[in-house]
């Protein structure tokens, strides 16, 4: 592969979980291994039913931004964010799910998209993805 990015996936706003993804899908797509490490807020975008559930970070106006965000993206032809995460575990992109942030936060195991998850881990795994990258992103 030509080199690695990893991804800390903090916030749980809609259009930063989009971003990471689409970051994710390029790389991936210009042959990088790409992990991303959900934590805090953006573990809950792996719950089930969860994954656009997030508000946008400006201008959501009681979800009515988010709305009109999904509609500007169909018109044009931008892929869903479901799809953006079926495109990323096909083209090769691991995900890894915080299991400190799943026990201060009470989550467990069976509410999250375990299909989605590869690994399950702690401080130390995103470091150990991190120090091997050649691109680190906080989103």
């Amino acid at each position: 592969m030509a080199g690695k990015t990893t991804i800390v996936v903090h916030s749980g706003d809609m259009d930063k979980v989009i971003s990471a993804f689409i970051i994710g899908n390029g790389s991936l797509s210009m042959g990088m291994e790409v992990s991303l490490y959900f934590t805090f807020w953006g573990l809950n975008r792996l719950k089930k039913g969860g994954l656009d559930k997030g508000p946008l970070s400006k201008m959501n106006m009681l979800g009515l931004g988010r709305r009109m965000i999904k509609g500007r993206m169909a018109k044009a032809n931008v892929a869903t964010l479901e799809t953006m995460v079926k495109d990323f575990k096909e083209l090769g992109g691991k995900i890894i799910a915080c299991e400190m942030t799943m026990e201060v936060m009470g989550i467990t195991k069976e509410q999250l998209r375990t299909d989605w998850i590869d690994e399950f881990g702690a401080v130390g795994t995103y470091i150990n993805e991190a120090r091997k990258s050649d691109i680190t992103l906080f989103v």
